[in-house]
């Protein structure tokens, strides 16, 4: 099986794809087909951003980022799911779980285009608190267009139309929101992913303050310390 000629029509043949999730066709396949894919390209950048700080940190993110947006999907679909069949949805479980794996396969086309640029800023600038904040720059834009695709394909697959209760689509841009607070403080969960420079290697770190103090605090430091 060619498990990326599946992404491709996604990305490609958007409107097919999106017909035949509606359609139920070969569902299982594509569930298969983007968890494979969608892995490959985030261990591929989590290898890149694992580099910063050596080559054991490199093979724990290379495992790690896929981690991150699959344990999310797992702990926030069976929300979407009984939540949108409460309010009137006759798809099943697999058409949401292939729908969700939507977001994070394109979320990893999307960062493995960035790869170059990444890499390029990891080798000509050795400023932890700058890769840290052009990574946070390229997972919320990614994030957020992968979230994007995935509202307005669940609208179109799941048969949203004029006569659906407002209330369906407000508790799915909630649960939007709730898979970006979810993603971003299991990531603080599951750190590190970079490494701090001068710190010996960590497989994860102390459970101790959360996700936005961090990037707030590495703001500053890159700041007032240049």
């Amino acid at each position: 099986m060619n498990y990326f000629s599946t992404l491709i029509t996604l990305l490609r043949d958007r409107e097919v794809f999106l017909t035949e999730v509606r359609d139920g066709v070969k569902v299982e396949s594509k569930i298969l087909s983007l968890i494979i894919a969608s892995s490959l390209f985030f261990a591929i950048y989590g290898a890149i951003i694992g580099a910063s700080n050596g080559w054991q940190q490199l093979l724990v993110s290379m495992a790690k980022l896929p981690a991150l947006y699959l344990l999310t999907l797992l702990i926030c679909l069976p929300t979407l799911y009984f939540f949108d069949i409460l309010f009137g949805s006759k798809a099943d479980f697999k058409q949401y779980t292939v729908m969700s794996l939507t977001t994070v396969s394109v979320i990893s086309v999307l960062l493995f285009s960035f790869a170059p640029v990444t890499l390029f800023f990891l080798i000509s600038i050795r400023d932890y608190h700058f890769f840290l904040l052009l990574n946070v720059a390229i997972f919320s834009l990614t994030g957020f267009i992968g979230v994007n695709l995935f509202y307005k394909g669940v609208k179109t697959v799941m048969g949203f139309d004029k006569q659906t209760p407002k209330i369906r689509s407000n508790l799915l841009l909630s649960w939007v929101v709730l898979y970006g607070l979810v993603g971003s403080q299991l990531g603080w969960t599951l750190r590190p992913f970079f490494g701090s420079p001068g710190e010996p290697f960590q497989l994860f770190r102390n459970l101790e303050g959360n996700f936005y103090a961090q990037v707030i605090k590495s703001l500053l430091s890159l700041i007032f310390d240049n």
